[in-house]
């Protein structure tokens, strides 16, 4: 019986042991800063292309450390290239267009200058010769009146000089109508000439948009690194037929990284962005890496349907974000992580 009663103390004692143990760690628990766990997360690029074509070769390896500008993955773009061949070819010509037609107004324009100059000198020589023979007739008629003194020979050259005159200023009249026709002939070829000016500036336009999208089409046949990072996959080998917008390759940015965890309703009311946070990843237990709230989710997640009690409403919880500072980039992309929110006890 004695060592009965012995085992039953030592139990009691053992049991009574683990409750305060078990107490105490849940009064630690509760006075500890908030927080929960998380996974590391880099900035992750999807790197694809707007053509579907062959992959020609790819000239980087998973794991492999990029630069930003290194090429990556070459596709076999052999009729972009033909489309942009075209297109500038297409635009050239449509340039020689353009140069011909701009050649065409100047030499419209100098026509209509030199058809109206040729008019006002018609003209003038019209009038010049009209005066003549007006002068020309009234010395005709002059000598008339005095037969004594001049022979009929005279008077009749007069009047014939006159006549002359009239034929010639007739005749500069009508060549003053033809240079007007001339004029109105040039003008008339002038506009036609700006018409198909402007159709040819047009036709440069819209070849110059093909060159462009020509081109636009060729350059995604070369993939490149828009930033520094890690070649995280390559999901395609050299030689696959790949469609259009499917990724080539995946980076992962390490230089920024980030943390989210989940906070209880109860305690997501203590922490703010930018609020100065812990992380201590499980590769490294001994090391604290610095990091800084970035965002606190809006809603709730698992959310119950009826919250009546307290219980239920501490079933809420809030994503928290955190930015975390990563030096020498040994923090890796999935790498588990405790985070905490110094001064957040509860």
């Amino acid at each position: 019986m004695r060592r009965v009663a012995v085992a039953l103390v030592a139990l009691t004692l053992v049991l009574s042991g683990l409750i305060a143990l078990r107490l105490w760690k849940q009064a630690r628990a509760e006075a500890a800063p908030a927080g929960g766990s998380g996974e590391i997360e880099g900035v992750r690029v999807d790197l694809s292309s707007r053509v579907g074509a062959r992959i020609a070769a790819l000239h980087v390896r998973e794991g492999e450390r990029v630069h930003k500008g290194q090429l990556l993955v070459t596709l076999d773009c052999s009729d972009a290239e033909a489309q942009l061949a075209a297109a500038q070819a297409k635009l050239a010509a449509g340039r020689a267009q353009q140069e011909a037609a701009a050649v065409q107004v100047v030499s419209a324009r100098s026509n209509t200058s030199a058809s109206r100059a040729a008019q006002a000198a018609a003209l003038a020589q019209a009038e010049a010769t009209g005066a003549q023979r007006d002068a020309a007739e009234r010395q005709a008629a002059r000598l008339a009146s005095i037969p004594t003194v001049m022979t009929v020979a005279t008077v009749d050259q007069t009047k014939a000089d006159a006549d002359a005159l009239s034929h010639r200023a007739r005749a500069a009249r009508a060549q003053a109508n033809a240079s007007a026709e001339q004029a109105r002939a040039a003008a008339s070829a002038v506009r036609a000439a700006d018409a198909q000016s402007t159709a040819a500036a047009a036709m440069v336009h819209a070849a110059e948009a093909e060159v462009a999208r020509a081109r636009l089409m060729a350059d995604e046949c070369a993939v490149h690194a828009p930033r520094d990072a890690e070649v995280a996959e390559l999901p395609h080998e050299a030689g696959e037929l790949v469609s259009p917008g499917a990724v080539l390759a995946r980076l992962v940015d390490l230089s920024e990284v980030k943390a989210t965890f989940y906070l209880p309703n109860a305690e997501v009311g203590a922490v703010k962005p930018g609020a100065e946070a812990q992380v201590v990843a499980d590769a490294f237990p001994r090391e604290t890496f610095r990091a800084h709230v970035r965002t606190v989710a809006l809603e709730a997640e698992f959310t119950p349907r009826n919250i009546q009690t307290r219980t239920d409403r501490d079933r809420l919880v809030y994503a928290v974000e955190v930015r975390v500072d990563n030096p020498g980039g040994r923090l890796r992309d999935g790498m588990p992580v405790q985070v905490t929110l110094p001064g957040t006890g509860r």
